[in-house]
């Protein structure tokens, strides 16, 4: 069988391929044979229809036509083995399936032009001795005061309140019934609700609706009185949304919170440690961490887009979207681990916007992987056995019982470690600039970078594990 190949743009791979006489004919044979034993003409048993009656009967031309796509398919198959061809996608015919056929004579040679996707070749220079900025994220030591704090208003203790107005901060307990403004001077409004008995509330300015808690303080106890308040334009009911209320109240009890002595016992109570110092200490710890995490994720991104300005490369269309469809998947995942019937949701309407909108990233995310991985090859950069054993059983752990493609977990999780490793060899060698938190992200659209650093830093790992199940669990 002679093939010639040709190099075509978008890194696509031409074949020329000529069917030898035996294999156009053993096609031809097969398919004869095939129908001979499954087709049912009137007057004959299966399997013992004449060849000519056969022919007349299905259409030589047809027959044909079957097996030159029979054999065309053969020749494809044997050509990617014997020429090692790493496809991505389907061969696609590059000849007139019509005008081949005119000319296909079993037992005849003939000449077809097929061209598929093949992995980019990666060109990439002078990719040490990158010069970045970077964002530092330092630790603030008023993050530990917060956070004690929260736990002391947590551990509380409600004492009742004699001798004083309800204020800010207190924990109150009321009667309620609420309706709507009417639009008509005289005549009482629309009920909203019944009577909500007992309902204990804390006053925080800006819970419920707006004016509701600000007409409770200053209440005194076994108090009575209407409160006009407005449903926000947002709000959750659009029979509401809008609409002025009235509140009828009673307060019946206040009540102080008591906070607990920040010492040893309460932080034996809310933690592991003895004393308020090893808790303090463990705290800090933990807050500087996260701070030197989240400056290693800006070091990783600052270095991942010089390296992505490096790259030379023409991507097929056929890896953009197998990329595309593992977003998909991955937030098919995210939508369902928050109980969202994804069945329902994601219509073809809505699945044919999504993919469209997640081309550009999921170019993006082929852009960065193809440049790290062309860097882990040049430099030799991989990982022991026994690292991606680890994390294997980390990830078993966290899909405990689904279905995992347990060949297509180490290859994922070989990569995500390859790739770590990749970055931090970069950024050794790399010129980094820490600059103060915020000042990179003023230079673009604020509110579109706030978000992408909270996604990224917050959400990180809850995003990196959706990408590993789309990946590994197996179609149960």
């Amino acid at each position: 069988m002679k093939v010639t190949q040709e190099k075509l743009p978008a890194s696509q791979i031409g074949l020329e391929i000529e069917i030898p006489p035996d294999l156009s004919k053993n096609a031809y044979e097969r398919v004869i044979q095939k129908y001979t034993r499954t087709a049912n003409i009137p007057g004959f048993r299966k399997g013992k229809v004449p060849r000519q009656i056969l022919i007349q009967r299905m259409g030589q031309n047809y027959l044909k036509a079957m097996a030159l796509d029979e054999a065309i398919q053969d020749c494809l198959k044997k050509v990617k083995e014997r020429e090692d061809i790493k496809a991505i996608g389907q061969f696609e015919l590059n000849s007139e399936f019509d005008d081949l056929l005119k000319d296909f004579e079993p037992g005849k040679e003939l000449a077809f032009k097929a061209k598929v996707d093949v992995p980019p070749e990666v060109t990439i220079e002078n990719y040490t001795g990158l010069e970045i900025q970077a964002e530092e994220v330092k630790y603030d030591p008023a993050q530990v005061d917060k956070y004690l704090e929260e736990r002391r208003l947590q551990s509380a203790t409600l004492v009742p309140v004699e001798g004083r107005a309800a204020q800010e901060g207190d924990v109150v307990l009321v009667d309620y019934s609420g309706r709507l403004v009417s639009e008509v001077e005289g005549e009482e409004g629309e009920k909203i609700f019944d009577t909500v008995q007992d309902y204990q509330l804390e006053l925080k300015p800006g819970d419920f609706i707006p004016g509701f808690i600000e007409g409770i303080i200053g209440m005194n106890a076994e108090e009575s009185k209407e409160i006009r308040a407005d449903f926000p334009e947002d709000y959750g009911d659009q029979n509401l949304a809008g609409k002025k209320a009235i509140f009828p109240i009673t307060l019946k009890e206040i009540k102080e919170k008591e906070l607990p002595e920040l010492d040893d016992e309460f932080a034996e109570e809310v933690s592991e440690f003895e004393t308020l110092a090893a808790l303090r200490e463990s705290l800090e710890k933990q807050y500087q961490e996260a701070a030197d995490a989240k400056t290693d994720l800006n070091k990783e991104n600052a270095v991942i887009e010089e390296l992505v300005k490096l790259l030379d490369l023409e991507i097929p269309d056929s890896m953009v979207e197998e990329e595309t469809n593992k977003l998909l998947t991955q937030r098919a995942i995210e939508l369902s681990q928050y109980g969202i019937d994804v069945k329902k949701l994601l219509t073809q309407e809505v699945i044919a916007k999504m993919r469209e909108e997640s081309r550009p990233e999921a170019l993006a995310q082929l852009k960065k992987d193809l440049a790290i991985q062309e860097v882990a090859k040049r430099e030799s950069i991989s990982v022991e056995e026994s690292e991606i054993d680890e994390e294997s059983a980390k990830i078993r752990g966290e899909l405990e019982g689904q279905q995992i493609d347990e060949d297509r977990l180490r290859e994922v999780v070989e990569n995500d470690l390859v790739q770590k490793k990749t970055l931090k060899w970069l950024i050794e060698r790399a010129k980094v600039e820490l600059v103060p938190e915020g000042t990179l992200s003023k230079s673009e659209e604020e509110v579109t970078e706030e978000t992408e650093e909270t996604e990224e830093t917050s959400e990180g790992e809850d995003a990196s594990s959706a990408v590993v199940e789309a990946e590994v669990v197996s179609e149960g």
